[in-house]
């Protein structure tokens, strides 16, 4: 991500050959679509009934994404500013992102993907400042000059245990075909955690969707990522008809808010349980996810920094190996016609030490409306409107009132009241495989500072997919 500039370090040492490098793999990419996209047009063979999961399925995947977003705001009322505070002046950024994704079918149910990123520019404030950012792709953002890298590769192998034929559509990191509704499937290499946990059909793509955190995941799990959102790890998912449970480890950050992963994965590591439950509410679709999660790594204690200084605690100065941090998450979607859904998300951690890799936020709760264009004859646009309050722990804004920093925030002192977020979003599908979007995003208690804001942030998103 380019989460912060200290962050930024490492992608400023990138020299002008990675930069070329990256433009020719964004050049590549769209060959290599084009390529499939002609060799889609012929018609596949229809399935065949048959006990096998795998039978009439495509061979594999390819698809290619590009987004860029730019986002400003004005000036705002601050009677004050510390090291990590969002900028009271008015202040414009932008990020690109492309991201070439591959997969292919191995042996009987196994599937391999490599995915492929280049990604450049920076957030508003460098990310500081507030709780839940206004962009979701600064968490792949690592340079202000494009720069590529091996976003995600992994496999993944299927157990069948029989159950009815699900069909699979094709789509980024996904192959046509079918899996049995009872399985188990074993995921091990590099890809995001979000990408398995905490996932909703209506506020999960910052891409296409919302961009504010908040509402495309669940801001109060510290969920183990690497600067751009990455990690290694296994996942292991047992699906039996309606229910499912995933269970997951992965490998934490070296240091917070770090690039490189710790490879001592005895006392650095995140776990995570989902149990899930699909559901029909007036015949229509519906899940509720239950999440359970605990992180290890060489974290600092907020109470503890404030003992041995506090005039002037640092969180850095307390690290211990050992520490642990865990949390709660509830996810709820439903939808309430063919065109419009509901969404809920709620999160809690013990807020006792440092965030480790993705925002400093202790309890959330968001919810919001997504509907899609067909009341108006736009059937491929599609809006939505959201609202989060994000909150601290005691221990964490005891330490910022005393002029402590953590890696997001940092105003000098604070005067506590949650943060409150408002972000509504309209996308315009112009072509078949661009859309645009326009956005607001309004914060009161940016920070959750009571003393500064609020701020309304706008946005432009154009996004294009093959």
């Amino acid at each position: 991500m380019v989460r912060r500039d200290r962050r930024n370090q490492d992608g400023r040492r990138a020299d002008k050959t990675t930069g070329r490098n990256a433009w020719w793999l964004a050049v590549a990419g769209v060959l290599l679509v084009a390529a499939s996209l002609r060799a889609q047009s012929v018609p596949p063979p229809s399935a065949a009934v048959s006990n096998s999961p795998y039978d009439a399925e495509a061979e594999g995947s390819l698809h290619w994404q590009l987004t860029y977003n730019l986002l400003g705001h004005g000036a705002f009322p601050s009677p004050y500013e510390g090291a990590n505070s969002f900028q009271s002046r008015k202040e414009t950024r932008g990020s690109l992102s492309t991201t070439l994704f591959a997969g292919h079918r191995l042996w009987k149910g196994a599937e391999g993907y490599l995915d492929l990123e280049a990604t450049a520019g920076s957030g508003l404030s460098g990310v500081y400042g507030l709780l839940s950012p206004p962009n979701g792709e600064t968490y792949r953002v690592s340079s202000s000059s494009l720069k590529g890298y091996v976003a995600r590769a992994y496999l993944r192998q299927i157990w069948s245990f029989g159950g009815r034929r699900e069909g699979v559509e094709d789509d980024q990191n996904q192959i046509a075909g079918w899996i049995p509704s009872r399985r188990l499937v074993l995921t091990a290499g590099k890809f995001s955690v979000t990408d398995f946990f905490d996932r909703n059909r209506y506020a999960g793509d910052p891409r296409t969707q919302f961009n504010n955190w908040s509402l495309w995941a669940n801001t109060a799990w510290d969920y183990p990522a690497d600067t751009r959102g990455y990690t290694w790890g296994l996942v292991l998912e047992l699906a039996w008809d309606q229910w499912a449970v995933r269970l997951g480890s992965f490998m934490e950050p070296a240091e917070a808010n770090g690039m490189s992963l710790d490879h001592r994965i005895s006392h650095a590591h995140g776990d995570a349980i989902e149990l899930e439950h699909r559901q029909r509410l007036a015949g229509r679709d519906g899940a509720i996810r239950f999440l359970l999660y605990e992180n290890h790594a060489r974290m600092g204690s907020y109470r503890e920094a404030l003992l041995r200084d506090p005039a002037s605690p640092d969180v850095t100065a307390t690290r211990e190996a050992g520490r642990t941090k865990w949390g709660l998450g509830l996810n709820l979607e439903q939808a309430i016609s063919q065109h419009a859904g509901l969404f809920m998300r709620a999160g809690w951690n013990n807020g006792k030490t440092e965030t480790w890799a993705f925002t400093e936020v202790d309890r959330t709760i968001s919810a919001g409306l997504s509907v899609d264009g067909t009341r108006w004859g736009r059937p491929a646009d599609h809006a939505g409107i959201g609202c989060a309050v994000n909150g601290l722990s005691g221990d964490h804004r005891a330490y910022l009132a005393a002029g402590g920093l953590g890696f997001e925030l940092g105003d000098g002192r604070l005067s506590y009241a949650p943060e409150r977020v408002v972000d509504t979003y309209y996308s315009w599908a112009f072509s078949p495989h661009f859309a645009l979007s326009v956005e607001v995003q309004r914060y009161t208690n940016p920070g959750a500072n009571a003393s500064r804001g609020p701020v309304t942030v706008y946005g432009l998103r154009l996004h294009s997919e093959f």
